[in-house]
């Protein structure tokens, strides 16, 4: 099942990066990547850290950036012209379509020419960090963050996590990250139910799997929406919904589970859980819920569209339960219906052998490679100094939400946040919407747990309030410990692409005998061994020792 011609797409979806790789050695192969900023073309321009304007006289600095869908225009933006206001910075803007950005990223760094000053918002991945950093394009910025990272140095104390997955093993720093510590986000491994059905039945919230499996057969059988049509669909899910994958919160009960590409440490060793016994007995519970008919068979082939649709049923609830990260998986925030908030979080299941975990992404907060100055920027300093004035706590607002007094004000004594404690700010416009006075979260900012969560709750958009307290209350009590989290990895540009091809392989395998083994179609009894077999044969053991090869030279060394 796994042909050369599979293989070949993979390895072609990475070449650019490959050829980016070889050009750029070509071009720079007598140099090599220092940490020291270039000369300033304007001699002392820039003014010490914290003093503002930044430079003394106007400076332009060309930024290329991928467009933005809520935004109408960069250089005529309000947010855009108070930083010049405050800055004496003005940004020449390469606004790059979306649907493009990669291409134009990758024929950039590679050839070479019409280098920007700044490469914003493309989110460039570790390993393409390390290519370009270590070919000399990229501008390492440990001594421009010592220099002059007043908000940047704050943001690393108080966040160590930032430092620590902005840092590459060679020790240098190429990127400055877009942080955002949502708080509910790290807990995205949820199961939703539908609270009437339970009332309407007499039943408690499941907190095992044999209490949800026994819900699951009430939903089915008791027709809870009275409607006396046996239309109830007791479970759904979709593997490409937002975490709402069939496996995605209830192998937790059995096995950690992290998603993704089910990478983990288990005592400081890189691991999966898709090899292991407690793995086959989830799947075994997975296959009783189809055989069952709990399970809805849609559930593994259908694309969140379609299960947002049997969430909204129009006639009447037909969906009892579903994995996602928030309700407007599988519903319609603020619709007609307002079914949304009618469904509520299932706390993590304790499976037969007493494992009860959510899954924690420790790492989630923090979007790397959100802005790189290039190494042959004549104004490398101004730029680091703009990018440090992202971080600071008016301007990450300013940025995300708009004017101070417009769009936002600061709470009044009395106000409450999200998290029920005194309020930081309040929210007086909506957001979302084409407009043309913030970011719409392009480029660095910082948002804090104590930013985000100071927000003046507003009962009449409840959204975040729901969303803080079903993590807070539900998921933080059984939240996996950090140990067992995998960070990012920086990678070479072979290691890259190896670690491509057999994640592809391997992951799309995976997913295949889940839903298998599921319905039936493989016997986890007949064909387990030669499941795992088939894993051995594609290489995961060379897999994983990849990954703990480039583990051990950061972390254990």
């Amino acid at each position: 099942m796994r042909t050369k011609l599979k293989r070949s797409m993979i390895i072609a979806g990475l070449w650019t990066i490959l050829a980016a790789v070889i050009l750029g050695g070509c071009a720079k192969s007598n140099e090599t990547a220092s940490s020291a900023p270039p000369s300033s073309a304007a001699g002392d321009e820039v003014t010490p850290a914290g003093q503002f304007p930044i430079t003394k006289e106007k400076t332009t600095i060309r930024v290329m950036v991928p467009d933005n869908a809520i935004v109408e225009d960069f250089a005529t933006n309000e947010f855009t012209k108070y930083l010049e206001e405050q800055t004496n910075i003005h940004i020449e803007w390469d606004v790059v379509p979306g649907s493009s950005s990669a291409e134009k990223l990758n024929l950039v760094l590679s050839s070479g020419e019409g280098l920007p000053d700044v490469i914003m918002g493309f989110n460039m991945s570790n390993s393409q960090q390390m290519i370009f950093g270590t070919q000399g394009v990229i501008l390492p910025l440990n001594e421009l963050i010592d220099k002059y990272g007043l908000e940047t140095k704050k943001m690393f104390e108080q966040m160590p996590v930032v430092k620590d997955s902005m840092t590459a093993p060679d020790g240098n720093i190429y990127s400055l990250p877009h942080t955002n510590e949502c708080f509910h986000c790290t807990l995205p491994r949820r199961m939703w139910i539908y609270e009437p059905w339970l009332d309407k039945l007499g039943l408690k919230m499941p907190t095992t799997t044999d209490e949800f499996y026994q819900v699951l057969k009430a939903f089915k059988e008791q027709d809870p929406n009275g409607n006396g049509k046996a239309d109830e669909i007791p479970m759904s899910g979709s593997p490409t919904g937002f975490y709402a994958s069939i496996d995605s919160f209830l192998m937790n009960a059995f096995i950690y589970n992290p998603g993704g590409d089910r990478l983990y440490l288990e005592n400081g060793r890189v691991v999966v859980p898709f090899d292991k016994p407690e793995w086959r007995e989830g799947l075994r519970y997975l296959h009783k819920l189809y055989e069952e008919k709990l399970l809805d068979p849609q559930a593994l082939t259908q694309d969140e569209d379609q299960l947002r649709r049997l969430g909204e049923n129009p006639d009447t609830a037909i969906l009892g339960t579903t994995a996602g990260m928030h309700m407007g998986v599988f519903s319609e925030f603020y619709g007609a219906s307002n079914r949304w908030l009618e469904y509520k979080t299932i706390p993590p299941l304790q499976g037969p052998q007493g494992l009860r975990i959510a899954p924690r992404e420790a790492y989630h907060l923090v979007g790397t490679g959100s802005y790189l100055i290039m190494k042959e920027s004549k104004h490398a300093e101004a730029a680091f100094r703009l990018a440090d004035f992202l971080y600071n706590e008016e301007t990450t607002l300013r940025s995300v939400i708009g004017r101070p007094g417009q769009e936002w004000v600061e709470a009044q004594a009395g106000e409450i946040g999200i998290n029920g404690e005194p309020a930081k700010w309040k929210q007086i416009a909506d957001w979302g919407q084409v407009q043309n006075i913030n970011w719409g979260q392009t480029g660095p900012s910082l948002r804090t747990n104590e930013l985000r969560l100071g927000e003046v709750a507003n009962p009449d958009k409840p959204l975040e309030i729901v969303m803080y307290d079903e993590a807070k209350t539900k998921y933080e009590p059984y939240q996996q410990a950090v140990e067992n989290v995998l960070p990012p990895l920086f990678f070479s540009n072979e290691q890259a692409i190896e670690i491509a091809d057999l994640s592809k392989t391997i992951n799309d395998y995976v997913n295949e005998m889940i839903a298998r083994f599921t319905i039936g179609d493989a016997d986890l009894d007949k064909d387990w061994d030669g499941y795992l077999d088939n894993l051995n044969k594609m290489n995961l053991g060379h897999y994983l020792t990849l990954y703990q090869e480039v583990y051990d030279s950061k972390y254990n060394k």
